[in-house]
């Protein structure tokens, strides 16, 4: 028996060595159901699982089987063990039981609105409000619908350009569409979202091209259409009410380039490669901006949308009850806004040091609800969480950042598109195409930012720093398990490891 364990342990090291990623799914003991947003730590390197319990670990050289693990949430029982005592793909959590009261806790019987200035009062103590360089990976959903696509043709002096056409073109525009975007890099910057610098590593983008393609065989049949009946040196008025605008014919359609042609080829060639020199430019400005607006949030920073801690008295807090992250007590408040704010939600709060660790925020009312002359749009939701944890520095750092967003629009008027030509003797007016519509979309979209790791900056460190970002996504029909081998990202969820382009096209 003794002479089996070195080979057993050889096995084992040899196991890691090749195995290069830990990969399980949390559970609650009493349910059997996945718990979302659990903690995971292996040498002070952190990842969080996803909505479904799940999460995998990148394993590098330097771990062995003996680094322990420590697996933590809000009101269940730490674990922490070694590597090696993990044999399973399924880790069972036990709630734990929760037995304090005001006193034992502290020993002041604080009041919630107490609890909060106080976090107000420790936030330069507890987080780094400062400059600082941190690796993030960021997964953005957007789901789109046409919820309502009816017009009503007036008239159209183009007898192609007539209700069958229309009708085709509205029938091949695709009434859902999903996307998910995939980013990793390193941000640099503070609190304000216009100072943030982007070194991006990696990208990906994962969606049905076949989707985009039908409307490309509509376009071009539509340019056609346009070429064979509108003269090149018109003009065209669109008008929608009292509102309108002015077009030209050659920016309605493109022509093509005639093969024989070196010359307009050689341009062309190069008009695409400075396309995709912009493309490259606006990517990384997108994910940029994008990125400072959701740190730039934080309830941390003082101009947050989530001002519960900065202005407690517009709203009603509301001390739950108490529960442990690890063997930290832990404040639980309810937030609901009193009169005009916008959020109700829970505040985690650590009774030790006073760090708001974890906040669940949720809209009571329309962000934004605009109706004028037809036009609606309704921002109905922005649900999501927050949380922070604890670094080496003694200092809490976001960990993760979800967010949900829902938008409403609608447009119910007249649209009216009016060739006119001055070159042209007599009537300038050429063709008219008019029409009433009634359409609404739906926007359903999720942010997922995960921090691995936070290292604070010196104002020379972070205006040394130039970006050079040449980083375009890599497109995939259908998802890649092998596309972000080796590095740590949040485990996506079963939606997105199921998608499959009905026609698979490759860039």
């Amino acid at each position: 028996m003794l002479r089996l364990l070195p080979l057993f342990l050889l096995l084992l090291y040899s196991f890691f060595g090749r195995s290069q990623t830990l990969t399980a799914v949390i559970i609650d003991s009493a349910t059997q159901k996945p718990i979302p947003y659990v903690t995971v730590q292996l040498k002070n390197k952190g990842v969080i699982t996803n909505e479904e319990g799940r999460f995998t670990f990148q394993l590098n050289g330097s771990i062995t089987p003996q680094d322990s693990l420590l697996i933590s949430c809000i009101g269940y029982a730490s674990i922490g063990k070694p590597i090696e005592q993990f044999d399973t793909k399924q880790i069972v959590m036990a709630p734990k039981a929760i037995d304090l009261n005001p006193v034992i806790v502290t020993n002041k019987n604080y009041s919630p609105d107490e609890i909060v200035d106080l976090v107000e009062a420790q936030i330069a103590k507890n987080y780094n409000l400062g400059l600082t360089k941190k690796r993030i990976f960021l997964r953005e959903t957007y789901g789109n619908r046409i919820l309502k696509s009816d017009y009503t043709l007036k008239k159209s002096t183009i007898k192609d350009l007539d209700k069958a056409f229309i009708d085709n073109l509205i029938d091949q525009v695709p009434k859902t569409n999903t996307v998910y975007n995939e980013s990793l890099g390193d941000l640099y910057g503070g609190s304000d979202a216009d100072e943030q610098k982007l070194d991006l590593i990696k990208a990906s983008e994962l969606y049905d091209k076949s989707l985009e393609l039908d409307f490309e065989v509509l376009e071009k049949k539509f340019n056609t259409i346009m070429q064979e009946n509108v003269k090149t040196d018109s003009y065209f008025k669109i008008k929608s009410g009292l509102f309108g605008t002015k077009v030209d014919a050659d920016e309605m359609f493109d022509t093509e380039v005639d093969s024989t042609d070196v010359a307009a080829l050689n341009k062309k060639l190069e008009e695409e490669k400075k396309n995709k020199a912009d493309r490259k430019k606006f990517f990384a400005k997108y994910k940029r901006e994008t990125l400072g607006n959701l740190y730039q949030n934080l309830p941390i920073f003082d101009d947050t949308d989530y001002n519960v801690l900065f202005k407690p008295g517009r709203y009603d807090l509301v001390l739950e009850n108490f529960t442990y992250l690890g063997d930290a007590a832990v404040y639980v408040i309810n937030f609901t806004p009193k009169r005009g704010e916008d959020y109700k939600g829970k505040l985690y709060i650590n009774s030790d040091d006073f760090a708001l660790i974890r906040m669940d925020f949720e809209n009571v009312k329309p962000l934004r609800d605009f109706s004028l002359l037809g036009v609606t749009i309704n921002e109905y939701l922005a649900k999501g969480r927050i949380i922070f944890s604890k670094g080496d520095d003694a200092k809490y750092h976001l960990s993760y950042y979800d967010v949900n967003k829902g938008i409403r629009a609608g447009f119910r008027r007249p649209l009216k598109i009016i060739e006119k030509n001055k070159n042209v003797k007599g009537r300038r007016k050429q063709n008219e195409l008019s029409m009433k519509v009634d359409a609404a979309f739906g926007n359903r979209n999720r942010y997922e930012l995960v921090v691995f790791d936070e290292t604070v900056l010196k104002p020379s460190e972070y205006g040394s720093f130039k970006e050079n970002n040449d980083v375009l996504p890599k497109y995939m029909p259908n998802y890649d398990p092998n596309f972000w081998s080796g590095y740590d990202i949040i485990e996506p969820n079963q939606a997105i490891k199921a998608f499959v382009s009905e026609t698979e096209i490759e860039e």
